[in-house]
């Protein structure tokens, strides 16, 4: 079996196999051109059409939810960084595989359980503070555990899900909801509060985050999930 290893903000994929037809799922512009420097043919697809043209190859637009690919479409589908927005997330997978040839390889990368859990803390604790009460402003992740029974219950074979935690820091905290929002990574829930929050809430959320050397941090928990497809 390949070898999976995270790298920073990309998958690196070591596999003894090769793999004819590949499916790029939301790879930003950095994960398609890997594989095509590797000689896999590589179709990209993301909900954004400015994104998916970003692959400059073979590019589709269209959701996650619905995929507009036949069965058996491709050997290799990689997901990265491009999951964790869907609302139907197991019948996402679920048509990631029927897409597979048999024996195809999925791999993806979301961020799990323990992401951003100081920026969450810290606005619950700021906004309580003010308001009497919080709001949702960080998205829930899924616990580790869970990726994994959510690739068998897909119907995927051998299915593992690995965690990568990676430490950020920043001399400015406004460094790091700036990041966010250009990763398009912003608070996106249905139940936001709409309303314009208090002025002191940001600056106070931002001082009660965690600090080292004088620099804010911050914590990322990449969970690696790979999963086959039968070869029946």
């Amino acid at each position: 079996m390949g070898e999976t290893i995270p790298s920073g903000s990309m998958v690196v994929i070591k596999t003894p196999r090769g793999f004819a037809a590949a499916l790029d799922l939301g790879g930003r512009g950095v994960v398609a051109p890997l594989l095509r420097a590797r000689g896999i043919a590589t179709v990209s697809m993301d909900l954004s059409p400015a994104m998916a043209a970003l692959n400059a190859g073979p590019a589709v637009a269209a959701d996650e939810e619905f995929l507009p690919f036949g069965p058996a479409s491709f050997d290799l589908v990689v997901a990265n960084l491009s999951l964790h927005w869907v609302n139907d997330l197991p019948g996402a997978l679920i048509q990631i595989r029927r897409a597979l040839r048999p024996d195809g390889l999925f791999l993806a990368s979301v961020p799990a359980l323990g992401t951003l859990a100081e920026l969450r803390a810290a606005f619950s604790e700021a906004e309580a503070a003010l308001s009497g009460g919080a709001a949702p402003r960080v998205s829930p992740f899924p616990e580790l555990r869970d990726c994994a029974a959510l690739l068998q219950r897909a119907g995927f074979e051998l299915p593992v899900a690995d965690v990568e935690e990676m430490r950020l820091a920043y001399a400015d905290p406004l460094a790091l909801l700036r990041e966010l929002r250009a990763a398009g990574e912003a608070n996106a829930l249905a139940q936001r509060d709409r309303r314009i929050p208090p002025r002191a809430l940001f600056p106070m959320a931002l001082a009660a985050m965690p600090s080292e050397d004088g620099r804010t941090t911050a914590t990322l928990r990449m969970a690696v999930m790979t999963g086959w497809a039968s070869s029946a």
